[in-house]
């Protein structure tokens, strides 16, 4: 695809889940597809849902953990882009968006580690643990950096 092809694709909107234990520590997940690369869980916004309950049903298929076991501390001020690199456009969604924008929710997490469960029918992700923000980071796909950095900061005084 050309650069104007892909710039005149929309952006396809998505949840992020930004989840906090008691320690201070945030929820990331190895992915499967994408071994050394750890994110938060995320996923798109069904036709007619919601975020607030799209973040919620995400966070339970990605993680288990059930909407009994957070609440909801914020979400971020707006929508949050980021694109796509220009090799993944044609491959990733079957090439109808340029890369996503994301309404982001922090939840405190109230059950046990043993209440995670990434074993789930389409699971993303092969390992879980409690990063620091700065992990968080670090350990994000180069091209989601900017969006994370920007999710950290927004959330900054819950860490």
């Amino acid at each position: 695809m050309s650069r104007a092809e892909i710039e005149a694709l929309p952006y396809r909107p998505c949840v992020g889940v930004v989840v906090l234990n008691g320690r201070g520590g945030v929820f990331t997940g190895e992915r499967i597809d994408t071994p050394g690369a750890w994110q938060m869980p995320q996923g798109g916004v069904d036709a007619g849902e919601e975020p607030f309950q799209a973040a919620l049903r995400e966070l339970e298929e990605e993680t288990g953990i059930s909407q009994r076991q957070v609440e909801m501390v914020r979400r971020t001020r707006d929508w949050i882009a980021y694109d796509l690199p220009d090799d993944l456009v044609g491959k990733v969604w079957k090439g109808r968006y340029r890369g996503q924008k994301q309404l982001w929710f922090a939840f405190r997490f109230s059950g046990e580690d043993s209440d995670v469960k990434i074993e789930q029918k389409h699971q993303e992700f092969s390992r879980w643990r409690w990063s620091t923000p700065e992990q968080v980071v670090s350990d994000i796909v180069p091209f989601k950096k900017d969006l994370y950095e920007q999710v950290m900061a927004e959330f900054a005084d819950l860490f």
